[in-house]
């Protein structure tokens, strides 16, 4: 009689042969790989295509601003095509104003910013020493980077036909989606609802109500909080007779839409503009009118008048301003908090935890 085997061999699958803790393990590490790899991808082809996707984020981002302005028209008896017309030539007219009084204020004022850094910097290296000697360098570097910034936008930073080109051609997609989006944006749910089935539908048209308004708000919000701030700060500086406050005022205004980052670079500017001109005193009169306007903007503005609409955690903007910064520059850290908000509203409409969607008014995308 035949012995039997000491051990029968196990025809279980391999991964059964591992414990349970370790599988649940393995398949989400499988699961991370594979979302951070669609991630990627998704990113490099938005990176590549950013001649398109640029104008197409900026586009959306106008159409959040003026979309009331459509329906307002169309109920006294304008057609949507002459009301989207006649909204983007406001557009046109308001950003270009907005543009050359911004480009106007920093030419008039950044060779007196410029002149005023080094100075600065030879009072903070007598006074911290080789700390202050760095900061020192850092400055003096600034005035040389800053002459050559002005002369490149006084002398034709649009010199080059390739920029020229992709500049005018991404204003000219952007502005006309716009117009599409603005006349036509009321038939986006019909058109999703005719491409998918039913309860799919609804959860598109859901997530593109709620992505919508996230970015809405950001841009309402943030553009009236840019002007409050510019205002009283660039008013602060003018009382305390600095040297370039327009300029600054304008750097303040531009920075407000990268939060966190704008407000620290704008203001440090400021103070130490402040300090070469009119000494330690006048330093720290210049902080406390920024420090107040923001110290007022955090406490009562951004509450008030974003915490309805932007519900982001402050390291979440932090992390997704830096990520933008590094994938696209000035552009991606602009754009990445309100695309950031976009996607938290998605996220949130798919996990059933955001509030019920509310009724998107007529000329709306993604109504």
């Amino acid at each position: 009689m035949e012995r039997p085997p000491d051990r029968w061999p196990d025809h279980r699958r391999p991964y059964l042969m591992l414990p349970p803790v370790v599988r649940q393990a393995a398949a989400w590490s499988v699961a991370v790989i594979l979302l951070i790899a669609v991630a990627s991808l998704l990113v490099f082809a938005l990176v590549e295509l950013r001649a398109a996707t640029v104008p197409f984020v900026l586009a959306l981002l106008g159409t959040s601003l003026l979309y009331p302005v459509v329906p307002w028209l169309v109920r006294r008896g304008v057609s949507r095509s002459l009301a989207a017309g006649l909204t983007c030539v406001v557009l046109v007219t308001a950003v270009g104003g907005v543009v050359a009084l911004l480009v106007n204020s920093l030419v008039r004022s950044a060779p007196q910013i410029a002149s005023s850094l080094p100075k600065a910097g030879e009072r903070l290296a007598s006074w911290l020493g080789p700390l202050g000697e760095k900061i020192q360098h850092a400055l003096s570097n600034t005035k040389g980077e800053t002459n050559s910034l002005v002369s490149t936008l006084t002398n034709g930073v649009l010199s080059g036909l390739g920029l020229l080109t992709q500049l005018i051609t991404g204003g000219v997609l952007a502005l006309a989606l716009v117009f599409f989006f603005l006349r036509d944006g009321h038939r986006t749910g019909d058109a999703v609802r005719s491409y998918l089935p039913g309860r799919g539908a609804e959860t598109v048209i859901a997530c593109a109500e709620r992505a919508f308004q996230a970015m809405a708000g950001f841009m309402r919000g943030t553009s009236l909080i840019a002007l409050i701030d510019a205002s009283f700060i660039t008013i602060g500086l003018l009382a305390l007779s600095v040297p370039g406050a327009p300029g600054l005022g304008a750097l303040v205004f531009m920075g407000a839409y990268i939060p966190f980052v704008g407000a620290f670079l704008s203001g440090t500017v400021a103070v130490l503009v402040a300090l070469a001109d009119g000494g330690l005193g006048t330093a720290l009169w210049a902080l406390g009118v920024v420090l107040t306007v923001q110290m007022i903007e955090g406490n009562i503005l951004q509450p008030v008048i974003q915490s309805r609409t932007v519900e982001l955690h402050p390291a979440t903007i932090m992390v997704a301003v830096v990520a933008g910064s590094g994938i696209a520059g000035i552009i991606g850290a602009l754009l990445a908090v309100p695309v950031c908000a976009a996607g938290m509203g998605v996220i949130s409409v798919l996990r059933g935890l955001g509030r019920p969607v509310e009724p998107v008014e007529a000329g709306e995308p993604g109504s």
